[in-house]
């Protein structure tokens, strides 16, 4: 019962994991900000000598379209890029994801990005992430702690899956034992029954054969009540004895 019940935790598993990103990427934001005091900011009125763009207003439809170096290293665009994904249907998912093929870490994570809402398989998505785990020198700095995060998700979302399928077999052959001792039952009921029916018939048999026994042994007795004496006298001769001298 726990395992059918962490089953049903995985929505709130992928928004915790998109949230811990948002946070972690606000931070980031913040880190990449420079610190100027106020009085020289003021003086100058130039803008910062780094700042990340918020790819928050991009609408989803360009979003993809982005391949240049500044919104590659910037944790923002990804975080857009995310919520995008999830608002395709998984064949518009699966259908952007062949537009990238891997052939560097950038592309490759576009397609696992989008591919994780193309309904795939766990096989399916430890290809993806094998591929993108081959790029792991080439991660940006700024990306790094991002994609480090959402590839932890990944990992948890393959780990459900195989307790999902060790569930299944289990359940598969407990379901199994239960009929082969159902079936076992059943044939010990109808044995049961049968040699309860050759009890009843020999029972009935040998009070058949009692019945009849009883009678004969009165007639015997009778019999021998009326059968003479061996001494008696004959009529005729009261002496008994043999007339013959």
């Amino acid at each position: 019962m726990r395992l059918t019940l962490s089953l049903f935790q995985l929505p709130s598993l992928r928004h915790g994991a998109v949230c811990a990103v948002a946070l972690l990427s606000g931070l980031l934001a913040g880190c990449n900000t420079p610190s100027r005091s106020g009085a020289d900011a003021i003086h100058s009125g130039s803008p910062p000598e780094s700042t990340l763009v918020d790819y928050h207003q991009v609408g989803c439809a360009s979003i993809w379209s982005f391949n240049d170096t500044a919104a590659m290293h910037n944790p923002l665009y990804w975080l857009r890029a995310m919520d995008c994904a999830e608002r395709l249907s998984p064949a518009a998912a699966r259908a952007e994801a062949h537009r990238w093929p891997a052939e560097n870490w950038q592309s490759t994570f576009k397609q696992a990005v989008l591919l994780d809402n193309g309904n795939v398989t766990p096989v399916e998505r430890r290809q993806y992430l094998d591929r993108l785990d081959g790029y792991g020198s080439d991660y940006p700095a700024a990306v790094r702690p991002l994609l480090t995060l959402w590839r932890e998700g990944q990992g948890s979302l393959l780990q459900l899956s195989a307790e999902r399928t060790r569930y299944a077999h289990l359940q598969q052959s407990s379901d199994a034992q239960l009929d082969a001792l159902r079936q076992q039952a059943s044939s010990q009921s109808q044995q049961l029954a049968d040699t309860r029916r050759k009890l009843d018939s020999l029972t009935d048999i040998e009070r058949q054969l009692s019945s009849r026994r009883a009678p004969d042994a009165g007639d015997t007795s009778h019999a021998d009540d009326r059968a003479e004496p061996a001494g008696s006298p004959r009529p005729g001769n009261p002496t008994g004895e043999d007339a013959n001298p």
